[in-house]
């Protein structure tokens, strides 16, 4: 695939949790399985971060990936981070990524991350809701539910 380009089949997954809303880290987990499952297998053991921005009522209005990164880290910057949510007038912001390894414990690097996202979005006046790690087998972790939001 050509750096740049998105697969339809990509798009029609994402496009699908449109205007759905987000109230559970649970949920949250549950959309990026689904989306990382869509990936194609070569990407799979990637780390990527994504964004889901929202409105008012916590209804997603988009959701992009922000980084795909290698097996074991993904480049992020709040600069990356927050400016699809500032050129889409997002009220609010949950970002995920995935831990190839199967771990959802939250690393240094990921805890220092969100609290630098969180300090982004309050001078912007995006709230950042919740930081969202999935592992394998259905675990993951919430960083708000950890008390680091």
């Amino acid at each position: 695939m050509i750096k740049g380009e998105q697969r339809k089949e990509d798009r029609m997954i994402i496009k699908e949790y449109v205007g759905e809303a987000l109230t559970t880290a649970d949920k949250v987990a549950d959309i990026f399985r689904k989306i990382l499952a869509s990936e194609h297998e070569t990407d799979r053991d990637k780390e990527h971060f994504w964004t889901v921005g929202l409105n008012t009522k916590n209804r997603i209005k988009y959701i992009e990936l922000v980084s795909l990164g290698t097996l074991t880290n993904a480049m992020i910057h709040p600069r990356e981070v927050f400016r699809f949510a500032v050129m889409n007038a997002t009220a609010q912001l949950i970002v995920a990524h995935n831990h190839p390894s199967g771990d959802s414990s939250p690393s240094r690097d990921d805890i220092a991350i969100t609290e630098r996202l969180k300090g982004a979005g309050e001078i912007l006046g995006i709230a950042l809701l919740d930081h969202v790690i999935l592992g394998s087998e259905g675990e993951y972790v919430s960083l708000k539910e950890r008390g680091h939001l």
